[in-house]
Parts: structure tokens; sequence; C-alpha cells
């Protein structure tokens, strides 16, 4: 399995449907950090001020078990530092003391208890518990996991939003069948008690014609009151309706808010990946290999290929990596600026998508070797009006397609690219090291 990236963790936690598989995910990316080390999720009922539940991530299931363990438990500075969120409180000495009193497993040679509180409309709603072994070099995995932790607490609060959605509807579905059913009883009782006393007037003889009214009257009462109330309750509905409307329109707001985030945040991450690619190695075929790598796991494309700006011919570009492409062709293979769908974006220097999987078939320049049917993208590389290549995407996984907003997103990584291949003047040593002139 790869390593779990923020991007690949923003995609898990977009995808998952319940609180369970969003903490799996996050026990995965904890596992490529540090496999001994062991993560909780405390639940927090703000009205009792109790940790009243654990969920510990094991596998692909959650465990869930209650706790019940007050908040003033914890020392002042480790509360205030909990409940203001935003970065782990490091338990230190105290770790093994309260490990326990989470119901954490003691780690054999001592272990170190981070605290990170997570909230919900400036409340806290929930403590996430990281238990680390001690280590004498390295990192602590606190450190490594802050990001992480970061980009959970967006899909936590999405969830503890739903959650609050639906206990409110249920609480008030139980209210209105309460007091719905309550007059309803009584309406019964008076209406049992109004046909005995006209049976009892009929088999007599005898009315009592001021206690036939008076029920009648309670009767009438009772059944306005429970109209009353009925209405009452769906005009209660409707609101709640609304403001469960409400809220969705606010989620989707804040899920888009999250996934601009997530973008930006895998942007920077691969930036930085990019950026060490380069410092890493002096070949230039791990650094073309890798910068391509990158750029098509990141948008998930089967088939990809850079080519990049012959030296020799500056009218032509000549195939530097591919990946998924036929037997029949090699690197070194070139085409000249203006042919294909790779020469027409070098010769305009603009992107070129095709977003519909239908339309693409019958695209014009699908007949170009380095694609193949469906939606993709071409981006030309530039750097200080220089050509240096182009980059091509097609065939993304799960049969997707590219929009927009993925043309955006490689537009950032394209100039990155374009800077590390000029710096490593990459166009001259990579054509003298696959051996085409």
């Amino acid at each position: 399995m790869p390593p779990r990236t923020l991007a690949s963790l923003a995609h898990a936690l977009g995808a998952a449907s319940t609180m369970d598989a969003a903490l799996v995910a996050l026990g995965e990316s904890l596992a490529e950090i540090d496999r001994t080390a062991t993560l909780a999720l405390l639940r927090y009922d703000g009205r009792k001020k109790m940790l009243r539940e654990r969920l510990v991530p094991n596998g692909d299931r959650v465990v869930h078990t209650p706790v019940e363990t007050t908040f003033d438990h914890l020392p002042h500075p480790v509360r205030a530092g909990i409940s203001a969120g935003g970065q782990f409180i490091d338990l230190g000495e105290q770790s093994h003391e309260f490990a326990r009193l989470f119901g954490l497993t003691p780690l054999a040679d001592g272990g170190l208890l981070s605290l990170r509180g997570l909230r919900i409309e400036g409340y806290l709603a929930a403590v996430l518990v990281l238990y680390e072994p001690k280590k004498m070099f390295g990192s602590r995995a606190s450190e490594r996991f802050a990001p992480i932790a970061a980009l959970f607490e967006l899909g936590f609060a999405r969830f503890a939003e739903r959650e609050a959605r639906e206990e409110a509807v249920r609480h008030l579905e139980d209210v209105t069948q309460r007091v719905h059913g309550e007059y309803l009883r009584k309406l019964a009782a008076l209406e049992t008690q109004l046909t005995v006393a006209k049976d009892e007037a009929s088999r007599t003889g005898v009315a009592d014609p001021a206690r036939i009214v008076a029920l009648e009257l309670e009767a009438a009462r009772q059944a306005e009151a429970a109209g009353r109330s009925q209405r009452a309750s769906k005009s209660l509905e409707h609101q709640v309706m609304a403001a469960v409307g409400q809220l969705e329109q606010a989620h989707i707001e804040l899920h888009r808010r999250s996934e601009s985030l997530r973008q930006k945040t895998r942007s920077l991450y691969l930036i930085d990946r990019v950026l060490s690619l380069d410092t890493a190695t002096d070949d230039p075929r791990q650094l073309v290999d890798g910068l391509l790598a990158l750029i098509g796991d990141d948008m998930q494309a089967q088939r990809c290929s850079l080519m990049l700006r012959s030296p020799s011919e500056p009218n032509t570009l000549y195939l530097a990596a591919g990946r998924g492409l036929p037997p029949h062709v090699s690197e070194g293979m070139r085409i000249r600026i203006g042919d294909g769908v790779a020469g027409r974006v070098a010769a305009s220097r603009e992107p070129l998508l095709v977003e519909d999987v239908t339309e693409a078939k019958a695209h014009p320049l699908l007949r170009d070797q380095y694609l193949t049917t469906g939606s993709f993208i071409s981006f030309p590389l530039v750097y200080h009006h220089e050509l240096v290549g182009v980059v091509n995407l097609t065939n993304r996984a799960q049969l997707g397609i590219y929009l927009d907003e993925d043309v955006e997103r490689v537009r950032i990584i394209a100039l990155v690219i374009s800077l590390v291949a000029w710096n490593a003047r990459l166009m001259e040593r990579l054509i003298a090291t696959i051996g085409v002139g």
C-alpha cells in the first residue's frame, strides 16, 4: 500500500460515510508515521463535563468503550490547552498516569501522551489522544502527526454536525409523538365517559343534561387542544426542517472551504515533494521519473507522459518519461511542435482539456499515440517565456474525468516542474542519457 499523504487522507475523509470510517483512515495515516503509536478519540459531553466514550481504530474497525471520566481530572493548564484546541498538549512525565485514566495500555518502556482538543462552533466536542513510545533520537510522532490531525478535525466537524441534526430531529419527533399521544388519550377517555353517560341516560330514562353538556364541552376542548398541538407540531417541524436546510447549506459551504483547503494543502505538499526530489538526486533519469510520478499519481492518471524540448532541434519534443504507454512508444521518440496533442499545446503554450468522455471519443487529436480515448489534460511547461516541454495526463482512475479545477491544480505543479527541469538542465542531460541525438 503506498504511503498515505495529506491528499489521500483528505480523499479518504471525504469518502467516509461514518465517523468510524474516518477514524480508520486516520489510524492508517498514523501507522505510516509510527506503527507502535496508539490513537484514540474521546467523546466529550459539554453539559456534564465528562469524557463519555473512547473510540480506538483497530485495523478496519473501531472499538467503542464507555469512559465516563470527568474533564476536571486533568490539570488546569492541560484542560485550558485542550479546550483551546489547535495543537497537541504534551503530558510529559504524567503520561503514564493519564494513559491508564483513559484506558490505554501502558507501553513497556514508557510512553508519551499528547492530547488535542477538537472544537465545534467554539466548544470542545472531543479529544484526540496520541500515545507513543519514548525515543532516544528522531522527531516525535505528535509533531509529524499534527498536520494530519488538523485535516481530520475538518472531517470530524462534518460528522458531528450531522449527528447533532439527526439527534435534534429524533428528539422533536419523540416530543411531538408524546404530546400528541397524551392529548389523544385524554380525548379518548372523555369520549368514553360521554358514551357511558349517554348509555346510562338511555337505559334509565334519567338524564343529567349538565353532566353530558360538561363532558361534551370538555371533549370539544380536548379535541381543539389536540388539533392545536398537531398544528403547532407541524409548524415546529417546518421550522426544524428549515433550520436543517440552513445547516445543510452551511455544511455545503464548510465542505467547499475544506475542499479548497485540502487542495491547497495537497498542492503545497506536492511542491515540497518536487523540490525535495530535486535536492535528493542528481540523476536526470530518476528526477524525470519522479517528477512524472508525482503529478501522475496526484491526478490519478493511469497513462501519462512528460515530453521535453529537444536542445539540438528546438522545433521538436522528445519523450522523456511515460507510464502506461503502448509498447511501441519508447523514450526518446520525437514529434514536431505543432503536430498531435502535445505538439499543438507546445505551439500554443495553452493547456488543452477534454472533459466529457463521450465527446472525447470523437476528438480529432486522440489519434495521437501518447493519449487514448477519454478525458485528458495536456499542459505546456514554460519557464521565463521559454518552452520546456509538455505533460500529458489521461485515463483517470475509476473512469473519472478531468475538470477546470484540475487544470488549475496542474498549473501550479507544472510551474514548479518547469523550474526544476530548467535549473537541472534536464532537457540536455536527459537526452544524453537516453542516447538519442
